[in-house]
């Protein structure tokens, strides 16, 4: 399920989720986690009180005061990391209050994901997400127990425990939050919305290589290994190989561009000579 901002929402995510980036970079998976941890529960105090969220979001008050209403709520709660981007969230314009939620979530599930990438099972969290879905189809039974009462949070955890107790630590994590926090969803749609923020985060953590030849497993490795170096992530290379490159290697991550290519450099010599 793609989740749909819009107006000064859709940039209010974009701007809170690269608040995140840069709070990940180079962090343990643990600290990964526990961030993750910390943004959830920022969701859970802001999805169970309407009137603290309209507040929040008002666009008559300040930043400043936005800040400080959610430091007093929050002072003590919160490490340094999910502070700064807590802050940073609710400074910013969005077009609803709910859509401060909704995002808040996506970030929190993108932080869980880097801890998983972290631990080398980012794979493994996407699969085991896709066959709790396909479960949740399957099994009417356990669709209802887990859409059914909200108090019923300690009964609902003990059965996600005995569905997923083979799983990684962050599709447990992930799992426990959106069932304790559905918000009004159903369990099937916020489901959705977790796989939506785990393909974000894929996205943020996936380099496209163009070269003009195929590349050596030793060089996918080496190339591999050099960009999760510099990004603090473990990053996964996807190669096309384009005869038009002539040589040399194009490397897009994120909004960068390294462009090595043959091409490339006699475009630049072309300018230079137009500009003599």
């Amino acid at each position: 399920m793609a989740i749909h901002l819009g107006g000064s929402s859709r940039q209010s995510l974009v701007a809170t989720s690269a608040a995140l980036e840069a709070e990940l970079k180079g962090v343990s998976a643990d600290a990964a986690a526990l961030l993750s941890n910390e943004l959830f529960a920022v969701v859970n105090v802001l999805g169970a009180n309407v009137a603290l969220r309209r507040a929040i979001t008002d666009p008559a008050r300040s930043a400043e005061d936005k800040a400080k209403l959610l430091g007093d709520i929050f002072l003590g709660k919160l490490g340094k990391n999910a502070m700064d981007i807590a802050v940073k969230a609710v400074s910013l314009r969005w077009s609803a209050p709910s859509d401060l939620l909704i995002s808040l979530e996506q970030v929190a599930i993108q932080a869980e994901a880097s801890a998983a990438n972290s631990r080398g099972e980012l794979d493994q969290l996407e699969d085991e997400l896709f066959i709790f879905a396909r479960a949740l189809v399957a099994n009417q039974e356990l669709r209802n127990a887990l859409n059914g009462n909200s108090d019923a949070i300690a009964e609902k955890q003990i059965l996600v425990n005995s569905v997923l107790k083979t799983s990684t630590k962050s599709t447990k994590a992930l799992v426990a939050q959106i069932v304790n926090g559905l918000w009004g969803r159903n369990i099937e749609t916020a489901l959705a919305d977790l796989a939506h923020g785990t393909a974000n985060f894929r996205n943020l953590v996936v380099a496209h290589v163009r070269t003009a030849i195929e590349l050596s497993d030793q060089q996918k490795s080496e190339l591999t290994k050099a960009l999760s170096k510099e990004v603090g992530q473990n990053v996964r290379i996807n190669i096309e190989i384009d005869p038009r490159v002539l040589g040399g290697i194009s490397i897009r991550f994120r909004d960068e561009l390294i462009d090595g290519t043959v091409i490339s450099r006699m475009a630049e010599a072309s300018q230079v000579l137009a500009g003599k």
